[in-house]
C-alpha cells in the first residue's frame, strides 16, 4: 500500500480528479503527475483545442474517457471551467474508479 499523494479522491457517488490542463498543445495527451507547492498532486494533460466556448474542456473529457475506458457522460468539470486548474467528477463506484485510474497513472510513471 502506497502513501503517495494522488490527484484522485473518492466521493460517495464517484471520484474527483485534480487536473492542470494545457490547451492549444501540439497533441492530445496525458502528460503525467505534478506535485503542487501546497503538497497536493495534479494530473497534467494537454489538448489541441483552444480554451474557448468549452472546447478545451470537451477535448479533456474525451481524452480521459478514452484513456480510462469510461463513458464521456460520466465525466463533468465541477471546478475551474475557465481555468487551467480543474476538478473533474466521475460518476460511478469509487472503489472501481480509484483502482482503474490508479492503475492508469502507474502505467504513466513507468
Amino acid at each position: 500500500m502506497s502513501n503517495s499523494v494522488s490527484p484522485v479522491s473518492a466521493r460517495a457517488d464517484g471520484v474527483t480528479v485534480s487536473i492542470r490542463l494545457t490547451p492549444k498543445a501540439s497533441a492530445n495527451r496525458i502528460q503525467g503527475l505534478a506535485h503542487e507547492a501546497d503538497g497536493g498532486c495534479v494530473l497534467k494533460a494537454a489538448v489541441t483545442a483552444a480554451p474557448e466556448k468549452g472546447k478545451a474542456n470537451a477535448a479533456l473529457i474525451k481524452l480521459l474517457a478514452k484513456a480510462w475506458s469510461l463513458p464521456k457522460t460520466s465525466l463533468t468539470v465541477i471546478s475551474g471551467t475557465t481555468d487551467r486548474n480543474k476538478v473533474l467528477h466521475i460518476d460511478g463506484d469509487p472503489a472501481v474508479l480509484t483502482k482503474r485510474i490508479g492503475d492508469a497513472l502507474k502505467d504513466l510513471s513507468g
